[in-house]
């Protein structure tokens, strides 16, 4: 009977319609500060199709820049194909990096993984207005990787990957232009 009077009485009525606003209001709150942790990668979400150079040789590929998990995560997948030379067979390329969130919720971490065997832990930084860096982790007796995408327009990235024996002085191992899939 008491469960009966709290449900009938005013303070539980209002409570019952107010609850849904709260949770509507909160979700809507939630989804807009998502959207504005990922504001600095938005540039990159989409379908891109590259061309370049590098210590492979002459190649192109695709890669993807795609949310996943209700936006919390963003994921890249990429491959790249490079010919045959005189001396290398042709060799094609896969990976996939996965962007996440630090515990403020800021995309600021990535890991990497590739059909190579390669795992890479990255740190992500925004130095410039145009330009995003993933740079791995320093340790002891392994080469240091750092991959930019410099934004040329909204349809044209610069791709850089760098590799550093000492984590100071990169040297340029793979660079090229890639454009938006849909758009050429």
């Amino acid at each position: 009977m008491r469960l009966l009077n709290l449900l009938e009485s005013k303070t539980m009525k209002k409570t019952l319609l107010i609850f849904p606003l709260l949770v509507v209001c909160f979700t809507t709150l939630s989804a807009q500060n998502n959207a504005k942790s990922w504001a600095k990668l938005s540039t990159l979400i989409g379908n891109w199709k590259g061309e370049g150079s590098g210590k492979p040789g002459e190649g192109g590929g695709f890669f993807s820049f795609n949310f996943d998990l209700d936006s919390n995560i963003l994921i890249r997948k990429s491959q790249s194909t490079y010919q045959a030379t005189k001396n290398t067979p042709s060799t094609t390329h896969s990976d996939l990096m996965i962007i996440y969130k630090d515990g403020d919720g800021v995309p600021s971490k990535a890991m990497y993984f590739d059909n190579e065997n390669h795992v890479i832990n990255y740190s992500i930084t925004f130095p410039g207005a145009t330009e995003i860096v993933f740079t791995s982790d320093k340790i002891p007796g392994v080469p240091t990787f750092r991959l930019i995408y410099s934004v040329i327009d909204s349809s044209t990235l610069n791709v850089k990957f760098e590799i550093s024996q000492d984590g100071e002085k990169f040297l340029t191992y793979i660079e090229g232009k890639s454009y938006r899939a849909d758009l050429h």
